[in-house]
């Protein structure tokens, strides 16, 4: 909030776009790689509960196409939360993302007494926003499944540049 009300104060009329969790090829943040990485191992999941805690995501491609519609369109308007229409739950994401390597995942579901972060590559709290002045603007995002396809063939090429996390480590030595 603070640094929305600097570029505010600096910059009255610029746009503040408010993103979830980005997608798609370049992202070296150890999420979507993580899961490929168990699906290509057949490696079996270890779910956070239930699995039905809420994501959501937004393909950067999406977002540099919304940018290209605010400066198009120049809405009076400021302020957008940006991101996909609707928010998936950790299963259903976790089943799309196998579901790139051509594979299907088994779960092992963990319970809430284990920090979640030591295994998983998300925070235990649901990220949901409304994006509704954003599909207003821009209805139709690239289909999640197109972009987690991306990501997978950008990370085959490009699995050095991703920020490896200790997670699988985690849970050979304290879930398996």
């Amino acid at each position: 909030i603070a640094a929305e009300q600097a570029l505010r104060a600096r910059r009255p009329g610029a746009y503040i776009l408010r993103p979830p969790y980005l997608y798609g090829p370049g992202n070296n943040v150890y999420r979507e790689a993580f899961v490929f990485e168990c699906a290509q191992a057949d490696r079996p999941f270890f779910l956070p509960g239930d699995g039905q805690m809420k994501l959501h995501f937004f393909h950067v491609e999406d977002l540099c196409c919304f940018i290209d519609v605010l400066l198009a369109e120049k809405p009076a308007r400021r302020v957008f939360n940006v991101g996909n229409p609707a928010c998936i739950t950790i299963a259903e994401w976790v089943h799309m993302c196998y579901a790139a390597c051509g594979k299907t995942p088994e779960f092992v579901p963990v319970s809430a007494g284990v920090e979640q972060r030591q295994y998983f590559p998300f925070y235990a709290y649901e990220y949901a926003l409304d994006v509704s002045a954003q599909t207003a603007l821009m209805p139709t995002v690239k289909p999640m499944a197109d972009g987690l396809r991306e990501a997978l063939a950008w990370y085959h090429a490009h699995a050095d540049q991703v920020r490896k996390k200790p997670l699988l480590a985690y849970i050979d030595a304290h879930l398996r």
